[in-house]
């Protein structure tokens, strides 16, 4: 399907999503920045990907897309899916 359609949102998601349960991080994030860069995500997308940043040492990169995460996700009526993200913004990545 990427093939005929290299820019099909719901495939990457998908594809990530897999990437995602397979343990491949480095896939993962090639393929939800992928994702991103075509989708209007409502912020499930920015949690896969800093999660992915966080667990391969790019902790600014991972902070970046959490802060990403409470926007979008905020904007598109999530403010659990916000809130979620804000907790482990100030649990996981605020100064000590």
């Amino acid at each position: 399907m990427l093939i005929a359609d290299p820019a099909n949102g719901p495939v990457l998601f998908g594809l990530a999503k897999e990437y995602e349960k397979a343990g491949d991080d480095v896939k993962l994030i090639e393929t939800i920045e992928r994702y991103l860069a075509v989708a209007d995500d409502e912020g499930n997308a920015y949690g896969m990907l800093a999660a992915a940043y966080a667990r391969t040492n790019q902790s600014e990169k991972a902070r970046a897309a959490y802060e990403r995460g409470v926007e979008v996700s905020a904007a598109h009526g999530h403010p659990g899916m916000a809130e979620d993200y804000r907790q482990i913004l100030a649990n996981e990545f605020s100064a000590p």
